[in-house]
């Protein structure tokens, strides 16, 4: 169980929610809160002043008055009119983060509406009740107007929603789940639509998935060091307390506890008579606690920045209660989100770009000291992975694409009213495929550095790396002849994603 209550909101318990299965409940705290904000948007309707959202238009026609009349076909029509949703829906696991996004926003109650609004997201949620939510149409200001008027739509019966995986009219889901829809009242058409939701857990949760992702460029960049015959001495603590970054020197203390006990570490080389290791590695290899630490750097920026964005206030006008005053302001704004989430999609991009060289260092005869060209059982009869590293280098292409920021553009939208906009949903779905893809490279080279491995026996992995390489050959057998590659790296990269190499991939910094 879970009790929103406007409180920011950890990574982690993002990834729980998304996962559904974990309970969401209303804190008692914050349906007081409501409850008073609630009271002041009545006082405003009932003393005619003319304020932003509840008894004007939108946008542009801010100085247009509504009568009272009309107060409550303003907030049904601005729905409707805003649903202007493209595209694949969210995922399953998106929407319930923007849902419950949502209600946590909504009991802060900074945003005037009855509590009754965020209760029905709750109990959505806890009866199999999912938006349909098209992803492309945000500019990421006024927040993610046309994403979250999807999310309006299924709440008052209009649109669509899945109920327990049934894609349907949100209005026969609704009856389904023995759930009312709601009637809009004053302002609080525009309290569900303005926010930042929706951008927020589709880059919330691919920055959890990246965090995984570079744990795991460590265990692999270990595994391929210990393949390449290469040296750990470019990881000694000294060195990097000579540079106390604090991302380079967790990724250096991860492998060096990787790489404990393996047959690489200098003095077993010595006691074992075997040849002394290079004096130094290639970057690709000797650099990773300077470049997988800097990534981290910036994914730690950027959780800040999300786990911020999750317990604050996004609507437009806030309500004070304890004033009375009813505030404009730009809350729903997404630069703060758009600017790190561009960061970490050039972040992941380096990672995977260093992941490369290390598949190709593996994989090219020329590189490789004296592995089997290509990894192959056979080399000319057998291509091995050489078409994996091909794949590896499309992948970083698309990367490298999709790393411009999508923050840098802006275009004025609603009549010049919008005239700055963050873009922030472009820059969370570009970084969900950046992530994706990185965890196809991490897959390959995880792939790649145990069938390496396999041709340098006796040679001893150190035990923490033995106990990868057995969750890979689980997942995909030693290559004695050539196959179809693509089945066991979209394995490994499904392995990946359920959370199989988990252990070894969440180090702390």
């Amino acid at each position: 169980m879970l009790q929103l209550g406007g409180q920011p909101l950890a990574l982690k318990e993002m990834a729980e929610i998304a996962s559904g299965k974990v309970r969401l409940e209303l804190a008692p705290a914050a349906m007081a809160q409501m409850e008073a904000s609630r009271r002041v948007v009545w006082r405003v309707v009932e003393e005619h002043r003319p304020v932003y959202g509840i008894n004007t238009g939108f946008g542009k026609l801010c100085e247009v008055r509504i009568a009272d009349d009309a107060i409550e076909s303003l907030q049904l029509n601005l729905v409707r009119s805003h649903a202007c949703g493209l595209g694949h829906p969210l995922s399953p696991e998106e929407t319930r983060v923007v849902m419950a996004l949502r209600a946590n926003t909504l009991a802060l109650g900074y945003s005037g509406v009855r509590p009754l609004i965020a209760e029905i997201l709750v109990a959505m949620l806890d009866r199999g009740v999912l938006a349909v939510i098209p992803e492309k149409g945000s500019v990421g200001a006024s927040g993610d107007l046309a994403p979250l008027a999807h999310l309006a739509l299924a709440i008052i019966g209009e649109g669509e929603a899945t109920y327990q995986g049934r894609r349907l009219p949100s209005r026969e889901a609704l009856r389904l789940a023995r759930i009312e829809p709601v009637r809009l009242e004053a302002k609080e058409g525009l309290a569900l639509l303005n926010g930042t939701q929706a951008l927020t857990a589709v880059g919330g949760l691919a920055l959890w998935r990246a965090w995984r992702v570079v744990g795991l460029a460590d265990v692999a960049g270990a595994m391929s060091l210990e393949a390449l015959l290469g040296t750990p001495v470019a990881f000694d603590q000294r060195i990097h307390a000579a540079r106390p970054q604090a991302g380079q020197a967790a990724t250096a203390a991860h492998l060096r506890s990787l790489l404990e006990g393996s047959d690489v570490d200098p003095a077993r080389r010595r006691a074992q008579g075997a040849p002394p290791a290079r004096v130094q590695d290639a970057y690709s290899l000797r650099a990773m606690p300077q470049v997988h630490g800097a990534v981290r750097g910036a994914l730690a920026y950027v959780r800040t920045a999300v786990e911020t964005e999750t317990g604050s206030a996004t609507d437009n006008p806030l309500v004070f209660a304890e004033t009375g005053e009813v505030l404009s302001g730009g809350n729903f704004h997404g630069a703060p989100l758009a600017l790190a989430f561009d960061a970490a999609a050039i972040a992941m991009t380096t990672l995977a770009g260093i992941g490369e060289r290390r598949i190709d260092r593996l994989v090219n005869p020329d590189l490789n000291d004296g592995l089997p060209a290509f990894l192959a059982s056979d080399p000319g009869v057998s291509s091995g992975f050489m078409m994996a590293q091909v794949v590896a280098a499309s992948l970083l292409n698309e990367s490298k694409v999709l790393a411009h920021p999508a923050s840098v553009d802006s275009l004025p939208t609603s009549g010049g009213q919008e005239d700055h906009v963050s873009m922030g949903m472009t820059a969370a779905t570009k970084l969900r495929t950046i992530v994706e893809n990185g965890e196809y490279m991490v897959a390959i080279e995880l792939l790649a550095a145990a069938e390496a491995l396999r041709y340098r026996e006796p040679f001893e992995p150190g035990p923490e790396i033995r106990r990868v390489v057995e969750v890979v050959r689980s997942i995909a057998p030693p290559l004695e002849e050539d196959r179809p590659l693509a089945g066991d790296i979209e394995a490994t990269a499904a392995a990946i994603r359920q959370g199989r190499f988990d252990e070894w991939a969440f180090s702390e910094f």
